[in-house]
This record gives C-alpha cells, structure tokens and sequence, in this order.
C-alpha cells in the first residue's frame, strides 16, 4: 500500500474524519489487523482562515505547498488536501511536489457520474459556490452545479465558520440545512454534494429527499483504492 499524505487541519474536525475513514476502507479492502498506512501535516487554521478572508491565497498557497513538501520528505506517495476551499491553491501544491495529488473534486465529480447523475445542488463555503476553482473543476467533469441564493450561501458559510469548525453541531441549523437542501431540489437539482468536508458533520442521508454526496468520505475512499491499486488484497 501506497503512503497517504494528509494537509489537514482546516479544520481538525473533518480531518479526524479523514483519518477514521482512511482506516475504515483500508480495512474494509484487506481485512483483518489493517490500517493506512498515511502521514499527517496539520496546519494551523486560524492563520490559513485569516489568509482566506484578507484575500491572500498565494501565501496561504505557499504554506500548503510547504506541508506538501514536508509531507513527501515523510514519505507520502500521494497527497491529499483535506478541505475542498483550500483546492483554490492546489497547483501550487502539486507544483511544490513530484508526488500525484488526489484533487477532491475529481473524486467527488466521479461519484456523482457513477451514480448516474448529472445536475447537482452544491454547498460549502461562500469561496468554493461562489468561485470558479471548484465549480469550474466539477463542470469539467461533466456535472451541471447549481448553488442556492444569496441568503442560503450567507447562512451556508457562517455554519460551517462558526459552528462546525468549531465542533458545534446544533438542531436548528440542521433544520436550515435541509431547507436550503430542499430549494436546491426545487431548482432540480439531483443530488447534493457536501462540498465542506465539515457539513457531514450535521447532515445526515435522511435530511435529503436526493442522494448527497459527502467529499471528505468520498475523497478518503477513492485515496486507499489509489494507494491499493495494483494490490493484491
């Protein structure tokens, strides 16, 4: 098995999430006593946080492209940036390495045709509806994305900043989420991708009436089948 490199900490939340799934589908994969084998680099996120609302992703680029390099020094084989608004700077990571990086999109973008679907809801961050770096990056992978209005997106990013980053899991913003969900519907989307690794955190299959997609466990997923490939396990 390939070593997997993690850049995470953005937050630690979903990274935990990250490591628990990682061993979970390796486990499922091989069996028995087997775990990942994977290489952690946390970050601290209130600097990258700070870096992301001033505006100054190339520096925030350049200390991710520094965990990627501290990570390949380590040993990683393959990386993954275990937050989907930080894929804003993923050139830089994969320019500041000679390992594959696991872009989420992508992974998330193949879920999403394998389950035979094309239009899609997106949440996350205000950064990854609003901009083009992740929806651009789904569109080319043949996925229509539609993102809810000005309202939702607002109320969207201020619960994963204020809540979920935090740890926070709370009844009623669940209850928002799912209005939010259900307008998406209504514009036709099929799907929903969760694309903040944290709002796996609060949503739940059963808060939808359309598949959702969760990118932290899709992503960690389709890691261990890349560091499996080949294997005989």
């Amino acid at each position: 098995m390939k070593t997997i490199g993690l850049i995470g900490g953005m937050s630690w939340e979903s990274t935990a999430e990250y490591y628990r799934i990682l061993n979970e589908r390796t486990r499922e994969r091989l069996g028995g006593l087997h775990s990942a084998r994977c290489v952690l680099y946390s970050v601290d996120f209130a600097e990258i946080e700070r870096l992301q609302v001033q505006g100054r992703w190339a520096e925030a680029g350049e200390v991710l492209a520094g965990a990627a390099r501290s990570l390949e020094a380590a040993g990683a084989e393959l990386l993954l940036i275990c937050t989907n608004t930080m894929h804003k700077v993923a050139g830089s990571v994969e320019a500041a390495v000679s390992v594959p990086l696991l872009h989420l999109a992508d992974a998330t973008a193949a879920a999403v045709r394998a389950a035979g679907l094309r239009r899609v809801g997106l949440l996350g961050t205000a950064f990854t509806m609003e901009q083009d770096f992740y929806r651009g990056r789904l569109a080319a992978g043949g996925l229509d994305v539609c993102v809810p209005d000005t309202e939702g997106r607002a109320l969207v990013h201020r619960v994963i900043y204020e809540e979920l980053c935090v740890g926070v899991v709370r009844e009623e913003s669940r209850t928002a989420y799912r209005r939010v969900v259900e307008e998406l519907v209504a514009a036709g989307a099929e799907g929903v991708i969760l694309g903040c690794t944290e709002i796996e955190l609060l949503l739940r299959p059963e808060d939808s009436p359309v598949p959702l997609f969760p990118t932290a466990r899709l992503h960690a997923e389709a890691a261990v089948d890349a560091a499996l490939a080949g294997h005989a396990g």
